[in-house]
């Protein structure tokens, strides 16, 4: 062949090498698999047992645990990577019939769900999953046990302080009756059914109000309410108290300080620390009222220098018909929610109520609400001089051991 020949053939067959090449670039392109973006099913399941609010423990036929959840060991379901007995024997039950089982799981030592470190009930429902595998789902009751438990001593409580003026009543006027003709015995027996009438007027009053601030209803309108107002009407309506038992009420200087609030609600609240102070105070001794500005609230307090509270009870003082000295208290009159009353007005207030006591120095109650929004400059605020030392002492004194208690009840 001749060296044409040759070219010619050469070129002829890279003629036909790129028109294959084309033909194959034209056609029908192998499907390729790759791998999805984000988590997997079987992450996301994992995901969701491990976020869950409540405790979740798989067990396979042997009881052992083939997984669980960390609220599992928080709710004490699972210890030591071994679920709770009581939990393998309701799901071998459940793998036996397969139907599925409610069982208790409530704490054997309910010492720390008590104190209010653990959890106080604890409700398994345990389901069969197949091939002998059983889940234990286990929520935490203790929202509604405790609720229930405090709903059972609120009632006892009401019985049992509703009962006492009703029997003291009943005989008083039998009393009353057998003495019709002696002049001065009515006289002595009445004055004693006005005063336990008196006394259980306040009480359901109380219970009436504590009701409304603690329920659905809401507040009525908020106004503008100036501060001196509501200390003077409170002042006013325990100055006979206060002379009764030799106590003398000493107040700062007019403030000119603003509050968004109920009047009513407020005036009832301070009126309920004078009188709780003049109560616990030594005949006497003096009782102070002091009103200053800190940060974007109007605090006022009341000091006393009677018996003090000792650090125990400062928890619990602001707790509905709990009193640390029970003679005492029902001695003075007292219903033993003055100071329930006092927290849930400051609370719906946006405020609160803090606690300085030591005992034999005296107490401190200071209510903080929020100051009104255009009220004073704030020049006056910066130099209002610190009238309020018993309140400065609240937090002062802490450094020295005390403790501040925001807590809300009744000495």
């Amino acid at each position: 062949m001749t060296a044409l020949g040759w070219t010619a053939l050469i070129i002829a067959a890279l003629l036909l090498g790129a028109v294959g090449g084309f033909l194959v670039a034209r056609g029908p392109r192998p499907y390729r698999t790759s791998k999805p973006q984000g988590p997997t099913v079987a992450e996301l399941l994992q995901r969701l047992v491990h976020t869950s609010t409540n405790g979740v423990v798989v067990l396979n036929r042997f009881g052992d645990v083939v997984l669980h959840n960390p609220r599992a060991a928080e709710l004490g379901v699972i210890q030591d990577y071994r679920a709770d007995a009581r939990a393998q024997k309701a799901a071998e039950q459940a793998v036996r019939t397969g139907e599925p089982v409610t069982v208790d799981l409530c704490p054997l030592d309910g010492r720390a769900s008590l104190a209010g470190r653990g959890p106080a009930a604890v409700l398994g429902d345990v389901r069969p999953l197949g091939d002998g595998f059983a889940v234990v789902d286990a929520a935490d009751q203790s929202d509604s046990v405790r609720l229930e438990a405090t709903r059972r001593d609120f009632v006892a409580n009401v019985s049992h302080e509703l009962k006492t003026p009703v029997g003291a009543l009943a005989l008083l006027a039998e009393a009353l009756l057998d003495s019709a003709d002696d002049a001065d015995e009515v006289k002595r027996f009445s004055t004693k059914i006005l005063h336990e009438s008196t006394r259980l007027g306040t009480l359901v009053s109380e219970l009436i109000a504590l009701s409304r601030l603690q329920g659905a209803e809401r507040l009525p309108e908020l106004t503008t309410v100036e501060v001196d107002d509501v200390v003077e009407e409170a002042l006013g309506r325990s100055r006979l108290a206060a002379e009764s038992a030799g106590i003398e009420i000493a107040v700062d200087g007019p403030s000119g300080y603003l509050l968004e609030g109920d009047r009513a609600l407020l005036v009832t609240a301070l009126t309920n620390l004078v009188t709780n102070a003049v109560n616990y105070s030594p005949h006497g001794s003096p009782v102070s009222i002091s009103r200053r500005l800190s940060e974007d609230f109007v605090e006022i307090a009341v000091t006393d220098r009677g018996i003090g509270i000792e650090p125990e009870h400062h928890e619990r003082v602001f707790e509905r018909f709990f009193r640390v000295d029970p003679a005492r208290s029902r001695a003075t009159g007292g219903t033993g929610l003055g100071l329930a009353i006092v927290k849930h007005v400051a609370a719906n207030h946006g405020g609160e109520v803090k606690l300085w006591s030591r005992p034999g120095t005296g107490s401190t109650f200071t209510i903080r609400v929020p100051r009104h929004s255009v009220a004073e400059s704030d020049d006056e605020a910066t130099t209002e001089p610190d009238r309020a030392a018993p309140a400065a002492r609240s937090t002062t004194d802490s450094a020295d051991g005390v403790t501040t208690v925001e807590t809300g009840g009744v000495r």
